[in-house]
């Protein structure tokens, strides 16, 4: 594992520009950056479900099982515009969506930093990863009241950080890349 990660390093150095990008924006433009959350996410739902509704009515012809499909379908075409709709209801909604995400993403890092310790040096870098993660959805879930441009502005905390960190990673397993490239 430790080989294609080296191998690859460079992969969590873009992870950590876009995280550092992300994060500088959502500061810049905190409602903006929140009105676009519950944007993308309504249209992204519609599109979705848009697509599974064609998909379903291909597999219909088929004669293959297409019901689930289609339902997911129309419930995604719902989910959608209620989402374009309603967004503010939405972003409270993304704010638990945001928080489980964050400590299933924080949980994998740390786990993953556990696995490689000691085929690397500087896996607390991943670990520390998984830790702001797991504390930052702790935090989101407990406090959505807390208001939204709170949450927007925990979010480029935590993709600034996550992004610094990411960059620095990425240095500590450039080089045991050469070493790597012909396993």
């Amino acid at each position: 594992m430790i080989e294609t990660v080296a191998r690859h390093w460079w992969m969590l150095l873009v992870r950590g520009i876009v995280a550092i990008i992300l994060g500088v924006l959502a500061v810049s433009l905190p409602g903006v950056t929140a009105l676009a959350l519950a944007l993308l996410f309504g249209a992204y739902a519609l599109v979705d479900g848009i697509v599974a509704i064609a998909h379903a009515l291909r597999m219909a012809r088929t004669g293959e099982r297409w019901g689930w499909l289609l339902a997911e379908g129309v419930l995604g075409v719902l989910f959608g515009i209620a989402a374009l709709a309603f967004p503010g209801i939405t972003l409270l909604l993304l704010v638990y969506i945001v928080a489980g995400w964050a400590i299933v993403t924080g949980v994998t890092a740390i786990t993953t930093a556990w696995r490689v310790r000691a085929t690397i040096t500087g896996e607390w870098l991943w670990m520390l990863v998984g830790v702001l993660s797991v504390v930052f959805g702790i935090a989101v879930a407990c406090e959505p009241a807390a208001g939204l441009f709170a949450v927007v502005y925990t979010i480029a905390f935590y993709a600034i950080l996550t992004g610094i960190t990411f960059v620095g990673l990425a240095f500590r397993l450039r080089p045991a890349a050469p070493a790597t490239r012909g396993v």
